[in-house]
């Protein structure tokens, strides 16, 4: 169970380092509106002026503290000690020739985390990041490669919605960010709390006001955590990374399996669907003669029998990870035929569009390929001023 689910002392220590670190002020984005008028009020201000900061935050989307031009300079003042706006700073862009965009950005401690835009037929979505690294272990995918270093902020999360928005209000086309998918590197349930306090921020109207049915928030399957948001009231979808319709398959490609087995994860899945009555998603990535038999199919059909009417399958073309090589994506007829099985057992499924193929498409390949290259820049540089001696 500890392999997933607590934080280890290490990462207790590094997160404290952050704290410790000079200079360091944690983002206002960290506050959801209650807390930022509670705050607001501690500090001697009315009600409504934590409400002007909220507006300058989230409607008119200011980058600094000053340019809240109805805000006293004292009051601006106590923002600036206690508080910075963004906390990250844009390391890499890359844009693919579909629209999708990839961002790599720096955290004050000079960690990397990546933030994924997608153009698609129902509206821009940001695919954002929870941790640093990931403890989850499963063996297909690039944002485990490096174990967790901690978990991001609420402010951290925000900010890169913020840094997307901002992206498109510099191109003054009018475009905005109109859905969110929880589904970058680490997983967002480890991350619980921090994780809830960035959907009520996000979700609230008086703010960015995304809706809640355009937020997903997706989980390797911590089956409490699934059960407990199942009591949280938010109106959000849950998707289930799956991957594989038996114990020894899921165990063997996801860690996480050996700590909650099918039999727990469902029994969580179905507590969440009679308390919520909303649909899950379960994604299902297709991985060439590992998971993609058509005995799969039909294992998957039956596992799912009992919440057909609310459950939804997505099949993932794989993207390929130099470090995971012995997997390959599957072939499209393998693919088909899979669907098809699923079909015929009356089994909601879709495959799912592909996006920026021509860039470092996988879920945390730009952040390890770009330290990969940070190092070799390192020790060539290194290797440079010994030679120079």
């Amino acid at each position: 169970m500890s392999e997933v689910t607590t934080q280890s002392k290490p990462e207790r220590r590094k997160r404290q380092k952050l704290e410790d670190m000079e200079g360091y002020k944690p983002s206002i984005y960290g506050l959801t509106r209650d807390e930022l008028i509670d705050w607001a009020m501690e500090h001697g201000e009315k009600k409504f002026r934590a409400t002007q900061i909220w507006d300058w935050l989230y409607k008119k989307r200011v980058q600094s503290f000053e340019e809240m031009t109805n805000i006293s300079k004292d009051f601006i003042a106590k923002l600036n000690e206690n508080f910075c706006v963004n906390p990250l700073k844009q390391r890499i862009v890359q844009e693919s020739k579909d629209g999708t965009v990839k961002y790599l950005f720096e955290l004050p401690d000079g960690m990397l985390i990546e933030t994924v835009l997608m153009r698609q037929h129902y509206g821009l979505s940001v695919c954002v990041t929870t941790q640093v690294g990931c403890n989850i272990g499963c063996t297909f995918c690039a944002s485990g490669l490096i174990k967790k270093q901690r978990d991001l902020t609420a402010g951290e999360i925000v900010a890169q919605i913020m840094l997307v928005q901002k992206y498109f209000d510099d191109r003054g086309d009018g475009e905005r960010v109109s859905h969110v998918v929880v589904m970058g590197i680490g997983e967002p349930f480890d991350n619980y709390d921090n994780v809830l306090r960035f959907l009520r921020t996000i979700n609230n109207d008086n703010g960015l006001a995304i809706g809640a049915r355009h937020i997903t928030v997706s989980t390797s399957g911590l089956a409490p955590k699934i059960k407990e948001f199942a009591n949280e009231g938010v109106q959000v979808n849950l998707a289930v990374s799956l991957h594989a319709p038996n114990n020894d398959l899921r165990s063997s490609i996801m860690r996480i399996n050996r700590s909650f087995p099918l039999e727990k994860l469902f029994e969580a899945i179905e507590y969440y669907i009679q308390t919520t009555n909303r649909r899950v998603t379960f994604e299902y990535i297709m991985l060439n003669e590992v998971n993609d038999h058509p005995e799969n199919a039909q294992e998957l059909a039956d596992l799912t029998k009992k919440i057909r009417k609310l459950s939804y399958i997505n099949l993932i073309p794989y993207n390929p990870v130099s470090e995971h090589d012995q997997y390959s994506r599957s072939p499209k007829e393998r693919v088909m035929a899979f669907y098809d099985t699923l079909k015929k057992k009356g089994i909601n499924c879709v495959v799912r569009q592909e996006h920026g193929t021509d860039i470092d498409a996988a879920c945390g390949q730009l952040r390890s390929n770009t330290m990969k290259r940070d190092r070799q820049k390192a020790v060539a540089e290194a290797s440079g001023k010994s030679e120079g001696k």
